[in-house]
């Protein structure tokens, strides 16, 4: 990265250190390093910092600086509750303007999950799992929505990796993704949009087993 880099831009490469899980819950943000970094000020870090704290992502603590905010359990189960009704929402829009393309675009990404978990591939699925939901997202061509959800899974993304790594979800979860896959394709919105709130109805009900990495 060059020197100078802008607040915007930390504050993109901060979400996204939190997102890919490289900055955990609970570990500190100190400014000097960042700005070390990042090649940015400690102004644009100082910045970035606010405005992430704004997102839910990261907390000040009077004295003590800032570090990466830790979801509770409690706190991921409402982050889903919310997720279910939007995602709802973005599965029925996706089944009313899906291109052809689209709809191929979602039957591969499918294919490639029902193919990871039949080879246990764990991680993959996760993967494909991201994917999918971010494309039924993109179809839905909600912006407002996609910002919600976003911001969302910033906040919840360490549960959803505990969540992916419990043994036999993925078998639990792959007929539920397909049937939203289906759902879509037949351009069924109010089946895509109970596909979608059940598959989330799931993730809520399995959330306890994966216990609360915030410690909390």
């Amino acid at each position: 990265m060059r020197p100078g880099v802008e607040s915007g831009d930390v504050v993109d490469h901060v979400r996204h250190a939190i997102f890919e899980g490289d900055f955990v819950p609970g570990q500190r943000l100190i400014e000097v390093d960042l700005s070390e970094h990042f090649h940015a000020s400690r102004a644009a870090v100082r910045s970035a910092l606010v405005q992430l704290a704004g997102e839910g992502l990261v907390e000040r603590v009077q004295n003590r600086g800032a570090r990466v905010r830790a979801v509770s359990l409690d706190e991921a189960i409402e982050i889903s509750e919310v997720r279910m009704v939007v995602e709802g929402l973005c599965a029925a829009k996706a089944a009313q303007r899906a291109t052809d393309d689209d709809l191929a675009t979602l039957r591969a990404i499918g294919t490639d999950m029902r193919a990871a978990v039949e080879r246990g591939d764990v991680v993959g699925y996760s993967e494909l799992n991201r994917r999918l939901h971010a494309t039924v997202r993109a179809v839905a061509g909600q912006s407002v929505a996609e910002g919600v959800l976003e911001r969302l899974r910033g906040q919840n993304v360490r549960h959803q990796y505990r969540l992916a790594l419990l043994p036999g979800r993925a078998s639990v979860s792959l007929p539920q993704h397909l049937e939203i896959v289906d759902a879509i394709c037949a351009r069924d919105a109010d089946r895509a949009e109970a596909a979608m709130r059940a598959h989330l109805a799931s993730v809520i009900e399995t959330l306890p087993r994966v216990g609360d990495p915030s410690g909390a």
